[in-house]
């Protein structure tokens, strides 16, 4: 597996005031940038399997198989450098139960998600068509 990323941003960024609620990009070198939105965006919509709603943000269930472990952890290193506001982790439960991802955040953050995250929502019935 090759991963590119474009760190320079990030770091910049790890004293500086809040970001803006606005997905960047060119946070990504063209390459990530493909892989991050085209691939493993799309594909991680078909594989997961639920959501929950948390008072900062939300979580999306996933299959507990390792090449869907591999991708969520890979969709998050991108997700983290071009959206610098998320608060991002991977829970995986116990006795082989599902992976979890869970973007959340400071005041502001959940209406971005139910924004950009519309279908993933409404394919788990947590958001109106």
């Amino acid at each position: 597996m090759k991963l590119i990323f474009t760190i320079g941003l990030a770091a910049a960024l790890a004293g500086a005031a809040d970001s803006p609620f606005a997905c960047n990009r060119s946070a990504l070198a063209p390459e990530a940038r493909h892989r991050h939105f085209d691939e493993l965006g799309p594909k991680l919509l078909q594989l997961h399997n639920g959501a929950r709603e948390l008072s900062n943000g939300y979580e999306f269930g996933f299959p507990a198989e390792t090449a869907t472990a591999q991708l969520v952890a890979e969709w998050a290193v991108g997700e983290h450098l071009c959206c610098p506001f998320f608060d991002i982790e991977l829970r995986f439960e116990k006795e082989g139960g599902g992976i979890w991802l869970r973007p959340t955040g400071r005041p502001g953050t959940k209406e971005f998600i139910r924004s950009d995250f519309a279908r993933w929502l409404q394919s788990s019935g947590l958001l109106l068509p």
